[in-house]
């Protein structure tokens, strides 16, 4: 069975890879909303060079549908608010590549790690904070964190956790893991987090 949702997950994720966008053209979403799709792999910096994901083929990509957060903040409301935050467990970050929102193949092991919790916990609840590095405007950053933490969400809602057990949050550049410039900086910064709470 999780052959088959790869499979079908890749299929999507080479529709969205086809509409990439650029740091230099940032694509903006007004806020709760998530329509139009991830950024794709592939696509350039600000200075017009190409990258490429190597695990593509096998990584974890989805379009986001129309209302997906609207549809969260009508099932419940913020989780902070409304439950305690559980401090018995914590999860190793989904790292992403640089300008991209495909989990690669081997970061799925630590979404399968928060999907198994969470079904084995059914009083708990996730919020999925997307962070980036901080090259790219304020406005593109958050995007694109948005956009990291609704793969995330996609992935675990495939998997059989409730949608309305998940909740989604851009920090964009606002909350590094770690200060400083550089590759080694920038690629622990682009990351997807776990916050769980008890209901």
């Amino acid at each position: 069975m999780k052959m088959s949702m790869v499979l079908t997950v890749l299929a999507m994720g080479i529709a969205v890879a086809t509409t990439g966008c650029r740091y230099d053209k940032p694509r903006v979403r007004g806020a709760g909303s998530a329509a139009g799709g991830a950024e794709a792999l592939g696509v350039g910096g600000t200075q017009g060079e190409e990258i490429t994901d190597t695990t593509a083929n096998d990584a974890v990509n989805e379009s986001v549908e129309e209302g997906t957060l609207d549809d969260l903040a009508a099932s419940g409301g913020d989780f902070e608010k409304l439950y305690a935050r559980c401090n018995d467990v914590n999860f190793a970050p989904v790292y992403f590549g640089f300008d991209s929102t495909v989990v690669p193949e081997s970061e799925l092991g630590k979404i399968d790690a928060v999907q198994q919790h969470l079904a084995a916990n059914a009083d708990r609840v996730v919020v999925i904070e997307g962070n980036c590095d901080d090259r790219g405007s304020n406005e593109y950053n958050m995007s694109l964190g948005e956009n990291r933490a609704v793969i995330i969400r996609n992935y675990l809602v495939q998997s059989g956790i409730a949608a309305d057990r998940i909740q989604t949050r851009s920090y964009g550049e606002e909350k590094p893991a770690v200060e400083g410039s550089g590759e080694s900086v920038w690629a622990q910064n682009r990351r997807g987090e776990f916050v769980l709470f008890k209901k």
